[in-house]
C-alpha cells in the first residue's frame, strides 16, 4: 500500500515538474554480445516485432520484448505513435512512470534484475538498475549493458526524465 500511495505521488509530481539529468554517459548503440531473442507475434509491415527502443536524452537502447498479451498490446499502441512518459526514481533500484494506458497483465512473483522492463499495476512501466522482488509482469529486458552503462542511461538516482518509447 506504502509503495502504490509513493507512484501515485511520484505521478502527480511528475505532471507539475521535468527535470532531466545531464550527465549521460550512456552508449547509443550496445556492447558487442550475444543477447537472446523472444519473438512476439504481432505484424509491422508484415514482419514480427520482437524488440522496442527507449529513448532518454537522445540515448537509444533496444529492449527486447517477451512474448505475452501485456507486449502484444503495447506494440498494438506504439503503432499509432510513440509513447511519451516521466519517469523517476523510487527505492533506489528503478524508474518508474504512468504509461498513459492500461494494458493486460499476468503478474507474477519474481525477482528483477538490472536492465528488465516492468508492467506494474497494468499502467506504469518500471526501468531496473537494482533488483527487487514483487508481483510483475515481464515487458522486456535491455541486454548487452553493464549495471553501470543502465544507471548512466537511466539516469539513476538523478530525478525525473522523459523516456520515449518506440518502434523504431
Amino acid at each position: 500500500m506504502k509503495k502504490l500511495l509513493v507512484l501515485i505521488l511520484i505521478t502527480v509530481a511528475s505532471l507539475f515538474a521535468f527535470a532531466g539529468c545531464t550527465d549521460t554517459p550512456a552508449q547509443s548503440t550496445p556492447p558487442n554480445g550475444n543477447g537472446t531473442s523472444t519473438e512476439t507475434p504481432t505484424e509491422n509491415d508484415g514482419e514480427e516485432v520482437t524488440e522496442t527502443y527507449l529513448t532518454i536524452n537522445g540515448n537509444k537502447v533496444k529492449v527486447t520484448l517477451e512474448d505475452n498479451s501485456s507486449t502484444r498490446a503495447l506494440l498494438e499502441i506504439l503503432k499509432k505513435g510513440d509513447i511519451v512518459y516521466t519517469a523517476n526514481d523510487y527505492g533506489g533500484f528503478e524508474k518508474v512512470g504512468a504509461l498513459g494506458h492500461t494494458l493486460p497483465n499476468s503478474d507474477t512473483e519474481l525477482t528483477t534484475q538490472a536492465g528488465d522492463v516492468i508492467l506494474y499495476s497494468s499502467n506504469q512501466i518500471v526501468l531496473f538498475y537494482g533488483s527487487n522482488s514483487w508481483s510483475y509482469t515481464r515487458l522486456g529486458r535491455i541486454e548487452n549493458y553493464s549495471v553501470s552503462e543502465l544507471r548512466a542511461f537511466l539516469c539513476a538516482g538523478e530525478g525525473l526524465v522523459q523516456v520515449t518509447l518506440s518502434l523504431e
